[in-house]
């Protein structure tokens, strides 16, 4: 099973993870980091290491981060440079976590990838958008 590890400032990431334990129980093989103001990248490095530790990562790991190019995604970056077999979404979100922690079990790296890439595209909406949507639709 691949691991998720989601990083992001602030507390998102935490919260993020124990959104997704509301909605579909608590996932297996998932850790998260925080960055708080104040910390160095190195400690988060060195967060980041503290919870693969704890994770199985035999068959993977993916990064779920905030923003690309931020702390959580720099120093994630530092890690997945020398391993093959991890890789890092930018832009986490909730249905994005749900679809992949759902299936994490039974996907690889790449596939997961594929499935947040894919998520994000299928999740983000507009109200307005979608009721014009249906009214061209009863037409």
């Amino acid at each position: 099973m691949v691991a998720i590890v989601v990083g992001s400032h602030g507390n998102f990431s935490k919260e993020l993870v124990k959104s997704g334990e509301m909605i579909c129980g608590i996932q297996e093989n998932v850790g998260y980091v925080t960055f708080q103001t104040g910390e160095s990248a190195d400690g988060l490095v060195a967060k980041y290491e503290e919870v693969l530790a704890k994770l199985d990562c035999k068959d993977g790991v993916l990064f779920m981060v905030d923003l690309f190019g931020g702390s959580p995604y720099n120093a994630a970056s530092r890690i997945a440079i020398n391993n093959d077999n991890m890789d890092i979404i930018a832009g986490v979100n909730l249905p994005m976590y749900l679809e992949i922690s759902q299936a994490m079990s039974f996907s690889t790296v790449n596939e997961l990838v594929n499935t947040a890439l894919s998520t994000t595209i299928d999740t983000i909406k507009s109200f307005r958008k979608s009721m014009e949507n249906i009214e061209m639709e009863e037409l």
